[in-house]
């Protein structure tokens, strides 16, 4: 049995040259995954962890994260579609199409 019931890895890499996740706001989005989850009461032990990732290799579909276990490649454009991740994936155990890649 898994420590937790998803792990998610949001890549924020940043690069010295071309296109990355880091420039892409990365950072803020991991910041605001991780401070939604625990205001759901859905971040820790047996349930979900949001972890920071180094370079995924998907920077031209950037910015990225991944969500295990399901192995699940997402890209967000901004904090709507990052609830919808939060709510459908993390809450409901549902992959989120549209965001998928």
């Amino acid at each position: 049995m898994s420590y937790f019931k998803y792990h998610v890895f949001v890549c924020t890499n940043k690069r010295e040259e071309g296109a990355c996740c880091a420039c892409l706001g990365a950072t803020n989005a991991r910041t605001y995954l991780k401070k939604r989850c625990k205001e759901l009461g859905i971040h820790g032990e047996g349930q979900v962890r949001i972890n920071n990732a180094g370079c995924l290799d998907r920077c031209a579909q950037g910015p990225v994260m991944v969500i295990y276990p399901e192995e699940t490649w997402y890209t967000y454009v901004d904090s709507e579609d990052l609830d919808e991740i939060i709510t459908r994936h993390l809450q409901h155990g549902q992959i989120v199409e549209r965001l998928k890649i």
